[in-house]
Order: structure tokens, then C-alpha cells, then sequence
């Protein structure tokens, strides 16, 4: 994938990272996905899309609600190590390789369509339309995403000014505070049903914090494997004398839109 908006248009791709993807990118909080089955995402029967779905993690932590899943993205790779993970735990979920724009679903399919960490990625504008296509009517959409905190976490900042030593065309970083405001593509298709923020700490291993920063776009999704493998070595040199479970802010955003 390559996006003018995003790494002053270098290329990307997950499906380079796959395998790092699914082992070390289910990193979401139970907090999150109790928020999200107060708020009316995850309820028995409910049919879910979930859009640019990578290995299917929100479809996994769901799971147990009863919802019916289906889980989507661009990569091949991607959804194949999804799938082999839903095997693995019994899952049926239902796979598709399609991009957000143009999925192929029927009209007013889905009670819900979810997309995490994912919408930015999308031509807003299509994808919207194309949600709002498929969702049945007063249907529900959920924009998720979480972002670690650079200025309020020093060991955030470190790990951003390696990141860009590395890939200096990287943008992936230095987040603040999100402060929402309704969107274009939302109008006339969707209102507002929920809005929530809320910053958590997160706790990793060294292990499982350096294998999320090597899956992440800056490195492993869009540098060669030896730039990665030299990042790697030179972050645990970095991280050495910290003491374990590291625990790094973040700051998780709800959207949630009902079609109208």
C-alpha cells in the first residue's frame, strides 16, 4: 500500500509482518472490549463486519458474545494467518480478502461494522458510503483506535526517535491527546451514537513490546529485513536496563455511528 497522507507516501505492507502480526499485535485490553459490549458492539446473533480486520483480532476477543463474525482486509497474508489462528481456537469466523471500499456484501447485511486501527487507511469518503451500504438500517459502525503517548511516556519517545532513525519518512508517531470533532465522511449517513476516550497503561514484556513495534508500519511493514533485524538488536540494547512488565500509556478512542 502506498498513501501520500501516510509516510510522506512510502510503501507498506502488513503482509510482510504477518506472522509477527498474529502473535504480537492482541494487545487490546479486556477494558476495551467491555466498553464495547456495554455499548452495544458484540451482542448474540449480532452479524459483524469487521474492516481491515488483519489477523482477526477483534473478531477473536468477541467471539464469546455470540456475535457472528466476518472478518476483512487487503492482504491475503493477513487473512491466511487469521484463519489458521481461528482454526486453532475452534473459531468459525467467516474470512473475505476485499479492500473497505468495495467489499461485495449485499445491501443491509451487517447489524454492525467495526473497523480498528484501520479507518485511516481508507478513502474515508468510499468506505463510508460502502458501510453505510451494507449496514441494515439504524445499524451501528465502531471506529476504534489506540494510540501510545509519546509526550507523556519518555519510554514512548525513545522508542518513536530510534523508529525514525530508521525510517525518517515514518508519521506513525507522535500523538497527542485526541480532541474529536464530527467528521465529513459521517454526514447525512451516519449520527452520533457513542464517543468515548479514555487513557490506560498497558503492560508488555520486552518481548511482546518489541515484537508490536517491529510489526508496526515504520519498521517491519515497510523496511527490508535487515534494517529490521539492525532496529531490533539496537532497541534491545536500548531497553536492557528497564525493569519488566514494562508499562506504556495509551490512549484508546470509541466511535460509534448509527446509520441513518
Amino acid at each position: 500500500m502506498q498513501l501520500d497522507s501516510i509516510d510522506n507516501g512510502k510503501a507498506f505492507d502488513f503482509g510482510n509482518v504477518s506472522d509477527a502480526y498474529a502473535q504480537y499485535r492482541d494487545i487490546y485490553p479486556k477494558s476495551m472490549y467491555d466498553k464495547l459490549t456495554a455499548f452495544g458492539i458484540g451482542k448474540n446473533g449480532q452479524q459483524i463486519l469487521d474492516l481491515g480486520s488483519g489477523t482477526a483480532i477483534l473478531p477473536m476477543n468477541l467471539y464469546h458474545t455470540g456475535a457472528v463474525f466476518t472478518a476483512t482486509d487487503i492482504s491475503d497474508n493477513q487473512i491466511r494467518f487469521g484463519q489458521q489462528l481461528a482454526r486453532q481456537k475452534g473459531m468459525s469466523i467467516r474470512f473475505r480478502v476485499c479492500p473497505a471500499e468495495n467489499t461485495g456484501f449485499d445491501d443491509s447485511q451487517f447489524d454492525v461494522v467495526t473497523a480498528v486501527q484501520c479507518f485511516h487507511y481508507f478513502d474515508s469518503e468510499k468506505a463510508a458510503r460502502e458501510i453505510h451500504r451494507i449496514l441494515k438500517p439504524h445499524g451501528l459502525f465502531c471506529k476504534i483506535f489506540m494510540d501510545w503517548l509519546p509526550y507523556e511516556d519518555k519510554k514512548i519517545m525513545e522508542m518513536e526517535q530510534l523508529v525514525l532513525q530508521y525510517n525518517p519518512q515514518w508519521s506513525g508517531g507522535g500523538f497527542r491527546q485526541f480532541a474529536y470533532t464530527f467528521p465529513q465522511w459521517a454526514e447525512n449517513r451516519f449520527a452520533i451514537s457513542t464517543i468515548h476516550s479514555y487513557d490506560t497503561l498497558l503492560s508488555f514484556t520486552k518481548e511482546q513490546w518489541i515484537g508490536r513495534i517491529k510489526s508496526c508500519r515504520g519498521i517491519g511493514a515497510s523496511l527490508s529485513p535487515e534494517k529490521t533485524a539492525a532496529f531490533e538488536n539496537e532497541y534491545r540494547h536500548l531497553l536492557a536496563n528497564d525493569t519488566e512488565p514494562l508499562q506504556l500509556l495509551h490512549q484508546i478512542h470509541i466511535e460509534i455511528y448509527r446509520s441513518v
